[in-house]
């Protein structure tokens, strides 16, 4: 009850611990779901080496926008330009 009472005495507290609270579920909530994930492996017994399969078509990344892989012209110039 110590902690509750101290909130009762100093309410300038309230907003403080609320907002702790709920940065520490939120903290919490995303590194259960990071676990979760299958990007994420925990054993190595039974996969040692999980780069292997790894899908090359499947993004990797937390979040992919608009990911589209075309030659920029200008680079294909320096190139030939180079060569």
């Amino acid at each position: 009850m110590g902690i509750f009472q101290t909130m009762m005495k100093k309410k300038e507290l309230i907003p403080l611990a609320f907002f702790m609270t709920f940065a520490a579920v939120g903290a919490s909530s995303f590194a259960i779901y990071s676990l979760k994930k299958t990007d994420v492996i925990l054993d190595r017994k039974r996969n040692p080496e999980p780069w292997e399969a790894v899908d090359p078509s499947e993004p990797q990344k937390l979040i992919t926008i608009n990911q589209q892989w075309k030659p920029i012209e200008e680079l294909q110039k320096v190139r030939r330009a180079t060569k």
